[in-house]
């Protein structure tokens, strides 16, 4: 869908036996101007959750279930998209009362002291078709640090209701230790109970938000 820049040919260089094209610009889809707008997501259509590796031979998957989203797509200019998304850090849920009693008290994410984790967007650029770079801030028990989140764009529907709904399926991976996550206890063969890294999964259905006035 996305349209590439067509350069004409190099000129030969005076030492060079071949030039070099440089790479072709991608440019954003022209379609894609009609999703400009604020948007938020729909928490009972979207999973913004977690996956790590635990025991070193399994892997235990979570989710935040309480959430505050702005969202502004520029399907003109993508670097001029933002997002915010402030998740309640008490609403983790890997499907294990005690285990999610653990993630909320004092040894991971300390919810009574820190209620919220948070990610601000700085930057955002075209990397491909339908694929994008957001970089931005993430801040847990108030340590912040930079991540690069990789978003996919899935597609955009009017639903039955008349909502325009928009999808975007996002990864990365960071190290928890960097956000003072340091708990941990150790195997008997002498690896770590639970690793270290710690994958991040925004699947994202966005609606449209209404204008006021």
């Amino acid at each position: 869908m996305n349209l590439f820049s067509r350069n004409s040919t190099p000129r030969r260089s005076a030492d060079a036996g071949t030039a070099v094209a440089p790479p072709a610009a991608v440019l954003p889809d022209p379609e894609l101007a009609a999703l400009t707008g604020e948007w938020m997501i729909d928490p009972a259509h979207s999973r913004i959750g977690f996956s790590v590796r635990h025991a070193m031979v399994t892997t235990v998957r979570g989710s935040f279930l309480e959430y505050e989203s702005r969202l502004v797509f520029d399907g003109s200019n993508p670097s001029r998209s933002r997002a915010e998304i402030a998740l309640a850090t008490a609403s983790v849920d890997t499907g294990v009362e005690q285990r999610d009693a653990h993630l909320v008290g004092r040894e991971f994410l300390d919810a009574r002291k820190y209620p919220r984790m948070i990610f601000t967007s700085t930057s955002v650029r075209l990397l491909s078709k339908d694929v994008y770079r957001m970089t931005g801030d993430l801040t847990i028990r108030d340590v912040t640090n930079p991540v690069d989140l990789d978003l996919t764009y899935i597609g955009h529907v009017t639903d039955p209701f008349g909502y325009e709904r928009v999808g975007f399926d996002g990864t990365t991976t960071i190290n928890r230790s960097d956000w003072g996550l340091t708990y941990n206890a150790r195997l008997a063969e002498g690896g770590a109970m639970v690793s270290e890294r710690l994958r991040l999964q925004f699947d994202i259905a966005a609606i449209r938000k209404p204008i006021e006035g």
